[in-house]
């Protein structure tokens, strides 16, 4: 069990890059500090949406631990945000791959961090995957 949360920890964390990254390509001049509470309500998920969340979230934990290790080796500014967009883009491809859009898949982040009962549904989706 805390293995699958430490898990899902990362892939908020990742989750967390994908949303800057997000509203940064969407729209710059938004501020994303101000959306978590146009966020709040809760959205009604699928299962298959669970799945493919829990699924992506497994596969990106991997990549955030992979990056965060390069992340830190890198020697300057420069490289550590080169490092930064090539692990964006990876998270972004393993969303993609699992069927989900990021949109979705943040939604779906933000949704279990306010929701212990649907984190509990992911997480079990995650251990039967």
């Amino acid at each position: 069990m805390q293995r699958m949360t430490a898990l899902f920890s990362a892939a908020l964390l990742a989750a967390g890059l994908l949303t800057v990254q997000a509203h940064a390509q969407q729209d710059p001049a938004q501020d994303p500090a101000g959306q978590p509470q146009a966020q709040a309500p809760a959205q009604d998920f699928s299962d298959d949406q669970l799945q493919q969340f829990a699924d992506a979230s497994q596969e990106i934990a991997v990549i955030s631990q992979e990056y965060t290790e390069r992340l830190h080796a890198a020697e300057d500014e420069q490289a550590q945000q080169e490092v930064r967009m090539e692990a964006n883009d990876k998270m972004v491809e393993v969303v993609e791959q699992n069927g989900l859009d990021v949109d979705t898949f943040n939604a779906i982040g933000h949704a279990i961090q306010q929701d212990p009962e649907l984190m509990q549904r992911v997480q079990e989706m995650a251990e039967q995957s």
